[in-house]
């Protein structure tokens, strides 16, 4: 449930721009949904995470600068600077503090060695980073129509492989802590 909350704005704006072919109307409809979303989950829980608001923050500012300029360019820069700023966090998070964000995130379900914790930190960096060029890259590279169909399903479509591929690494390295464990 709490992933289709999440993806909801942005099926909305796909559903309108595929509807209308119009991205400015398309942004317009985003920022109220955006809002909606916040709202809704704010009353479900009483909480909104960071990552949410920076992510309201961004759809507002560069969604309104795109609805007010008629430039869809600010909102085709939305998920770059989305996924840089958290790139960025990520990797300040590897010198501040004793534990990284993803540490702080999963550190209470499993259990890993420190380099594991900092080198699948170091990956999600680099995805956040390639993301954001990927985006841009396709925003600036094919038409408008592909970057929205790439920033739905492109973008979802490689996060999946990347948690995939992160499971994977995940289970060499929990297995490990296990078999250290029962050794001792």
């Amino acid at each position: 449930m709490k992933l289709l909350l999440d993806f909801l704005p942005i099926i909305i704006f796909f559903i309108v721009y595929k509807t209308t072919n119009d991205i400015i109307l398309a942004t317009a409809i985003l920022i109220p949904a955006t809002l909606l979303q916040m709202l809704y989950t704010w009353m479900r829980t009483h909480k909104i995470e960071k990552m949410q608001l920076v992510t309201l923050a961004l759809v507002v500012i560069l969604g309104g600068a795109t609805v007010l300029f008629q430039d869809k360019t600010f909102i085709q820069w939305k998920p770059t600077v989305v996924n840089w700023l958290f790139g960025i966090a990520f990797l300040g998070s590897q010198f501040i503090g004793s534990k990284t964000i993803v540490e702080r995130l999963m550190g209470s379900n499993i259990s890993l060695p420190g380099f594991a914790w900092r080198t699948l930190n170091i990956a999600w960096v680099i995805f956040f980073l390639a993301m954001g060029a990927l985006n841009l890259y396709v925003a600036y590279s094919f038409s408008e129509e592909t970057w929205v169909n790439f920033k739905l399903f492109g973008m979802l479509g490689l996060t999946v492989i990347f948690i995939i591929a992160q499971g994977v690494y995940l289970s060499r390295h929990i297995e490990n802590t296990e078999n250290n464990d029962s050794n001792n």
